[in-house]
């Protein structure tokens, strides 16, 4: 049984008043629907709200559910527009000091060169990510981190998979162009 089939299956059971599957389809997604909507906000609270938000949604429009189409775009899509219009409604972003780089390299500090190498390479992707819009971040975390489909892209983010593929690869050139002031801005620091 293939992952959509799963959702599908534990989608069945919460129509029919089972509560265990609504538990084990909100464990099924709950970290990605937090990280897209978190790479779109920038603030946890905000993206565990939208992602909260997001499951609310998709429980109150089941019977709107096509089970034809894949869950997980629909669902996405779902989270996608929320933190969209969380977004819009945050005027003013504030930095929340435990997800800022800073904390992640004290509470993930050791001793190993190669995991201080790698800490640095995440911490200054994180940044690069921050610098980028939201939609280029989306492309992102759509295509890299969680390895959708240009079709899927496109359903998620409502545009052709043409679109789809140029805004991968224009948002993929802006993040190098921000590692490359990152790491220009790093170099500079040590000196």
């Amino acid at each position: 049984m293939n992952d959509n089939q799963k959702d599908i299956n534990l989608l069945n059971r919460i129509r029919t008043g089972d509560k265990s599957a609504y538990k084990e389809l909100i464990n099924r997604h709950k970290d990605y629907a937090f990280t897209v909507a978190y790479r779109i906000l920038n603030n946890r609270e905000d993206a565990e709200e939208v992602a909260q938000d997001a499951f609310m949604q998709v429980f109150g429009a089941l019977s709107s559910f096509n089970s034809e189409s894949k869950f997980t775009t629909w669902f996405y899509r779902i989270v996608f527009n929320a933190a969209l219009m969380q977004k819009r409604k945050n005027k003013v972003e504030a930095v929340d000091i435990e997800s800022s780089s800073e904390a992640f390299m004290v509470s993930h500090s050791s001793d190993s060169a190669e995991d201080l190498r790698k800490n640095e390479r995440k911490i200054a992707i994180q940044k690069a990510l921050q610098n980028l819009s939201a939609d280029d971040t989306t492309m992102i975390t759509l295509f890299y981190l969680k390895e959708l489909s240009l079709e899927e892209i496109a359903e998620v983010t409502h545009v052709s998979a043409e679109t789809a593929k140029v805004k991968i690869h224009r948002a993929r050139k802006r993040l190098a162009e921000e590692m490359k002031k990152l790491l220009k801005d790093e170099v500079k620091s040590l000196l």
